[in-house]
């Protein structure tokens, strides 16, 4: 197997990897979590905006049907990835813990890149030049498409936004429980 094979299929394999590796991680940035009212506060509005443009992008997208060129897509070649990297930064915000922002930056960094790798090399095998001349920045002779929240929820992006509120909840909870939520948060 050639060089660029092997690198595809793990890419392809890191790719498909990331929800799962995601829980782990979830479960390692509770357990090292020290939130407060104040990083709750600050770190979910900054994720509750990556979440934003998450569903902004999930409404114009047409997975594996045309080459989205609407909504972020004009800016933005992987919107959607953008999102989740804005949510981690506030998941990091939220958990005011050094070792939780290395470990999300990483999971992002590898994962997401992963991803990315992933689906270009299947966006030109599948759309060729329409794909290479949208990422040379050739957007303008595109199709515009409308946001469409059925198409964001045909995208599953409301399985994000769940995570999104679960993971913010079992923060909330944690702060709670040790006392950081109504002490020492905000600033005397």
């Amino acid at each position: 197997m050639a060089t660029d094979d092997r690198r595809t299929a793990a890419a392809v394999t890191l790719a498909r990897l990331r929800v799962p590796l995601g829980f782990v991680l979830g479960f390692v940035v509770l357990w090292l979590a020290q939130p407060t009212a104040r990083t709750i506060a600050i770190g979910t509005a900054i994720a509750i905006g990556g979440e934003c443009l998450r569903v902004w992008a999930a409404g114009h997208l047409n997975k594996a049907r045309e080459v989205t060129t609407s909504g972020p897509y004009r800016w933005f070649a992987h919107p959607l990835y953008l999102g989740s990297s804005v949510m981690g930064v506030g998941l990091a915000v939220i958990a005011d813990h050094l070792a939780v922002t290395v470990l999300i930056a990483l999971y992002l960094v590898v994962t997401l890149s992963a991803a990315v790798s992933s689906e270009e090399t299947f966006l030109r095998r599948t759309f060729g030049d329409r794909y290479e001349r949208y990422r040379r920045g050739d957007r303008a002779a595109e199709h515009r498409g409308r946001f469409s929240l059925a198409q964001a929820v045909a995208n599953h992006e409301h399985r994000a936004l769940i995570g999104l509120v679960v993971a913010v909840l079992l923060l909330i909870v944690k702060a709670t429980y040790n006392g950081t939520f109504w002490r020492g948060g905000w600033p005397h």
